[in-house]
């Protein structure tokens, strides 16, 4: 990539239909955790018109009323009002979850099995994750991504208020920014497309977003007065939500990460407990990646890890600072080996993993919130000490 350049990341909101699909996933997996720690959950959604299915497999001792589950998932995104098509009182749910697969249960279980070369507990799947960290921001991730993310965060903090009872669930966020020898320098388009009542104008519609939703998040040093502000840019957003479109649990994948910045191995997050490498793998990679820029050794940092089915240790892990790290990569890689095990059990209790936690993952992206254990920097004293 040239010295000069722009780039451009994505967010959606809550009431996207795909995250709708996401959260109503999320839910049922926390639901299982808070009565059995022990369960195997693969849950997917699937959200169109009035109409929600739940499809997987899921193994748990819990008991769970799936029905209040996914309509207190609706009613908590904001889908209530009398002029929704798709409304958590009224949607029609068909639950077709089964047991999870022997086959499958064999290799990630704790024990010995014909055919399995080990006894201990081994990856859910097969699959490449990606961790990334870089300097850009105080989360340490990149700034159009965060910056796409605060845009959604604050809309669904107005939709919320009084002045902003006009809006509804749906929307979609995209921040540009520019670099100028490689330095982020300014913010060149922000692009907001918001779902609202049909009695609303356009013109206001775009002046209370421009005013009360962007500048007020959005850095001020980066926003100049030839900003590109593209408000609801087909002019009329009434009818969204799953009315609209359909959703589907994990296709936001890019959004769910880096924003298209960092690389990603294709395995989605939302619905799958940790046993799943999917998620818990590119969660440690990401806890590892933050770690290393917190310890200021790069300025930014790509991990890697492999992974075969039933099998506990990574067939491959590679490391890349982009010619910005303080010792070679080579060393950055053996003091990773040193200070984290990759092994899925390991990712599990050294992250703490197997509890609800993960509603709170699904919207506005899995990374960059500093409340969830992968987003930590404790482990940047064990690196420095370990780098040879």
């Amino acid at each position: 990539m040239s010295k000069d350049f722009i780039f451009s990341s994505e967010s959606v909101g809550e009431g996207h239909p795909d995250k709708v699909a996401d959260y109503i996933s999320d839910s049922v997996l926390d639901a299982c955790f808070e009565q059995d720690p022990s369960s195997r959950v693969a849950c997917e959604t699937l959200v169109k018109s009035n109409c929600v299915f739940l499809a997987g497999e899921i193994t748990t001792k819990a008991t769970l009323d799936y029905e209040k589950i996914v309509r207190q998932a609706i009613t908590e995104i904001g889908y209530v009002n009398d002029d929704d098509v798709f409304h958590a009182d009224k949607v029609l749910i068909t639950n077709v979850l089964t047991r999870q697969s022997h086959d499958i249960a064999q290799g990630v279980d704790a024990a010995a099995a014909e055919g399995k070369e080990t006894a201990e507990q081994g990856a859910g799947d097969q699959g490449i994750m990606f961790g990334y960290a870089c300097d850009e921001t105080d989360e340490l991730m990149p700034a159009a991504i965060m910056y796409s993310h605060l845009v959604n965060r604050k809309l669904a903090e107005v939709r919320r208020t009084e002045a902003g009872g006009w809006l509804r669930p749906d929307c979609k966020s995209q921040v540009s920014v520019a670099y100028k020898n490689d330095k982020l320098s300014e913010i060149t388009a922000v692009v907001v497309s918001t779902q609202h009542t049909a009695d609303v104008d356009h013109d206001f519609i775009q002046n209370f977003v421009i005013e009360n939703v962007i500048k007020p998040v959005l850095p001020t040093e980066f926003l100049t007065d030839d900003t590109q502000y593209l408000i609801n840019p087909t002019g009329r957003f009434v009818e969204g939500g799953p009315a609209g479109d359909a959703g589907l649990t994990g296709r936001k994948i890019i959004v769910d990460t880096y924003g298209g910045w960092g690389r990603h191995g294709g395995g989605a997050f939302s619905g799958k407990d940790p046993s799943k490498v999917d998620r818990s793998a590119a969660y440690m990679a990401r806890w590892v990646a933050k770690n290393i820029i917190a310890a200021e050794l790069a300025t930014c940092v790509e991990l890697q890890a492999a992974y075969a089915i039933g099998h506990p240790l990574p067939v491959s892990m590679t490391l890349e600072t982009f010619g910005t790290g303080k010792v070679p990569d080579e060393a950055l890689v053996e003091a990773v080996h040193k200070c984290f095990s990759f092994k899925p059990a390991d990712i599990i209790s050294q992250l703490d993993l197997l509890r609800p936690i993960y509603r709170s993952t699904t919207h506005y992206g899995h990374f960059g919130k500093e409340d969830l254990p992968w987003e930590q920097t404790n482990k940047v004293e064990d690196i420095l000490k370990n780098i040879s």
